[in-house]
């Protein structure tokens, strides 16, 4: 790592809100998130020295480019300041945040504002999936599919199942426990849900197959919501410690990031990990994490307290816990059965309630995933908390496993 960041302070939306019912816009969305989030850091918008956004499709889903032009809108102070968008599908976010970082680390600006912001919740269920299809390849992947994603991730499940085994009852258990640690999420888009047994089984009526073997269940969220984060080089940390009250060691830190992307192409990808004798079915993905590991000076998941993985489908955190190390290649099905994963046990993931449980607007995630991280280790994760939280990893995909982005946030 270079030169420290640190977090400041964020905030995200309300997950459940359906933005467009409501009558607001994009710019209402990202307002919101961002004023919010100086207010949980304690800082006057005068502060903010620059502001990157991380969004995936807005003009497909809104008809609107040019994010950074909203700023001056959302608040007078910020007009002026030099703003850059970031797009990575469902990693935009991230990028919003290694961008932000590298600004920090060149001595470019000292304090530097991260929005990811998302609105899908405002066209048909069939547009939204080909919206989001355009993060895979245009005219040569899931051919015939109505809904792109899930029959994309259902190809990897069935991969996986063909490499090691998959029991179904392992990726209904994880959409258990992300439900139910949204339970706990007063900014969970299923909070107010209501589940029972056949939800999470392969009950056809209960829980619908939606493209090949993904079921209901099995899929994260389409949701509208912004996330907001304040990253701060090490004297303007500092300065706002003493200004605020705070030790600089108690605000949390971007310790290690990983960054890798793979072929578009879900079938390259597959093809070139098939000839690999390491059993990483996904090595770029494992890459970033080890990355970040590095970076961060922890030798690996025994040094990490809690997890905020990609969700988008089960199948997808099946994956994470594997190649963050949690389990070896094959076996993440015994962290599953053993609660490892689960809020209370060693390796607890997504105690948000991730992607499934607390929701997916697209350009958001990783940022929303940075704030989360971050609260866990100041123990202001709430009902969500993980006991004595000191270092958390992140892991926050594009497309089919091709954008990989992981962070260590520790205090």
């Amino acid at each position: 790592m270079g030169a420290d960041v640190f977090i400041l302070g964020g905030a995200q939306t309300d997950f459940a809100r359906n933005w467009t019912r409501e009558g607001h816009d994009l710019k209402a969305l990202m307002g919101e998130a961002f004023l919010a989030g100086l207010d949980d850091s304690r800082l006057d918008s005068s502060q903010v020295e620059t502001i990157h956004i991380g969004n995936f499709a807005g003009e497909l889903f809104c008809g609107q480019g040019l994010l950074g032009g909203f700023m001056g809108h959302i608040h007078p102070e910020l007009e002026g300041l030099p703003t850059m968008r970031h797009e990575a599908a469902c990693a935009s976010g991230s990028m919003a945040i290694l961008a932000a970082m590298a600004d920090i680390e060149s001595g470019r600006y000292g304090v530097a504002a991260v929005l990811g912001v998302e609105m899908m919740r405002n066209v048909p269920g069939q547009r939204a999936a080909e919206h989001l299809g355009a993060a895979a390849w245009a005219g040569r992947e899931a051919l015939g599919a109505t809904y792109v994603w899930p029959a994309m991730f259902s190809d990897i499940a069935e991969e996986y199942d063909s490499r090691f085994g998959l029991e179904r009852a392992h990726l209904a258990e994880i959409s258990r426990i992300n439900f139910a640690n949204a339970k706990r999420n007063p900014r969970a888009q299923s909070r107010g849900w209501t589940f029972t047994d056949a939800s999470f089984s392969e009950d056809d009526e209960a829980n619908p197959v939606i493209e090949g073997c993904m079921r209901k269940s099995d899929c994260g969220q389409v949701t509208d919501g912004a996330a907001m984060i304040v990253l701060a080089g090490a004297d303007a940390a500092r300065a706002h410690a003493a200004r605020t009250g705070q030790r600089l060691e108690d605000i949390p830190r971007i310790k290690g990031w990983g960054h890798t992307t793979a072929p578009l192409l879900l079938e390259a990808k597959l093809a070139a990990s098939r000839g690999r004798n390491d059993g990483w079915m996904f090595p770029w993905m494992r890459k970033a994490m080890t990355d970040a590991y590095a970076r961060a000076g922890v030798s690996g998941p025994d040094q990490i307290d809690a997890f905020e993985t990609h969700d988008c489908f089960s199948i997808t955190e099946l994956a994470a816990i594997e190649h963050f190390g949690i389990t070896p290649p094959g076996r993440a099905g015994e962290a599953v059965e053993d609660g490892r994963i689960a809020l209370g046990g060693r390796s607890p993931v997504n105690p948000s309630g991730g992607l499934i449980g607390l929701g997916h607007p697209v350009g958001a995630t990783g940022v929303r995933m940075a704030l989360d991280a971050a609260r866990q280790v100041q123990g202001r994760a709430g009902d969500c908390q993980v006991e004595g939280a000191r270092n958390v990893a992140t892991y926050n995909v594009g497309g089919s496993a091709t954008a990989n982005v992981s962070l260590v946030i520790g205090a």
